[in-house]
């Protein structure tokens, strides 16, 4: 094909030329190519991909709560009751960081005013889209001050997370039925 093509324009144009104008033309099938890329040794369509913010492309905090327990909707990661109520029961609590989309609520240190040489900081996962039982978990740090005026790592009760986990979980539950009502 290229012989004959050389043959009829009689070699008056370089065969870089030529061969630059065969690609674009073989470029113009009918065709269309999807824009895909690899995310963790998966092959994905850029064009149909899930994305942070959903389908409707903006970030919803308070869905409307569907039948299955009052998911946060395509925008949020985690249980939008679970997520709010979590900051609502550490309100008191200084933030470090909050993550909406992988559910993590890290909390600052804290020193209770009733017990200054004493304070805590939280992790606090929220595990599922679903609003339940085992849908958050809280891990409890505490540090004491010692005689040098220092802070040193102290332990904390197992029950401490436990109560603050059930807490979360009710503040959760009245969310969703001011909600439905």
């Amino acid at each position: 094909m290229l012989q004959s093509l050389f043959k009829i324009l009689g070699h008056r144009i370089p065969s870089y030329l030529v061969f630059t104008l065969i690609l674009l033309l073989s470029a113009c099938e009918g065709g269309v190519v999807p824009d895909l890329q690899t995310i963790g040794g998966e092959v994905v369509d850029v064009d149909k991909r899930e994305t942070i913010f959903g389908d409707s492309g903006g970030i919803s905090l308070g869905n409307t709560p569907n039948s299955s327990g009052g998911s946060g909707g395509p925008g949020i990661g985690v249980n939008a009751f679970l997520w709010r109520a979590t900051l609502d029961t550490m309100s008191v609590w200084p933030i470090a960081s909050a993550d909406p989309f992988g559910g993590v609520i890290i909390t600052d240190w804290y020193a209770p005013p009733a017990t200054p040489k004493e304070r805590f900081k939280m992790n606090i996962y929220i595990l599922d889209r679903a609003l339940r039982a085992d849908g958050v978990r809280v891990s409890v740090f505490r540090q004491v001050k010692n005689t040098s005026g220092g802070w040193q790592d102290s332990s904390v009760q197992p029950s401490t997370a436990t109560k603050l986990e059930n807490a979360i979980l009710m503040r959760a539950r009245q969310f969703r039925n001011r909600t439905a009502q």
